[in-house]
C-alpha cells in the first residue's frame, strides 16, 4: 500500500506507534490511500482540489481528513459537517469517524460505488 500524507504533525508516526516510512509516495506514484491534515476551511479546500486528480485517477482510493477537535482548544474553523459537505459536492461519500489522536479527528472518504 502507498501512502500520501499532507500536512501530517510533527508526531504523526509517534501517533501511530509504528514505522510507516517505507510505504510512502515517492515522487509521481499513485497512492492508494491519502491522509489530509487541515487546520481551517482554506486548508481543506486547497489540498482537496490538489487532490482531486488522485481520486479521478483511482476511484477506490481512501482518504482521510483529519481536522482539529473542539476539546483540543485549538481554534478552527473545520468540522465534521464541514468535510462531508465539501466531500458531497465533489462525487465524494463519507464512511467513517475516529480519534486520531487528543487533538485530532479523521474523516474517511470514498468515492461512491455507484462512481467506481
Amino acid at each position: 500500500m502507498k501512502i500520501l500524507l499532507i500536512n501530517q504533525p510533527g508526531d504523526y508516526y509517534d501517533l501511530l506507534q509504528t514505522n510507516i516510512r517505507d510505504q510512502l509516495c515517492k515522487r509521481n506514484e499513485q497512492p492508494d490511500l491519502l491522509h489530509l491534515f487541515v487546520k481551517n476551511v482554506k486548508e481543506l479546500e486547497t489540498g482537496m482540489k490538489k487532490l482531486k486528480p488522485f481520486w479521478e485517477k483511482n476511484t477506490a482510493l481512501t482518504i482521510w481528513v483529519s481536522w482539529y477537535k473542539k476539546s483540543a482548544k485549538i481554534d478552527t474553523d473545520v468540522t465534521e459537517n464541514v468535510i462531508r459537505n465539501y466531500a458531497l459536492k465533489n462525487d465524494l461519500v463519507d464512511v467513517k469517524v475516529c480519534a486520531v489522536s487528543d487533538a485530532w479527528s479523521g474523516l474517511k472518504l470514498v468515492v461512491p460505488v455507484s462512481k467506481r
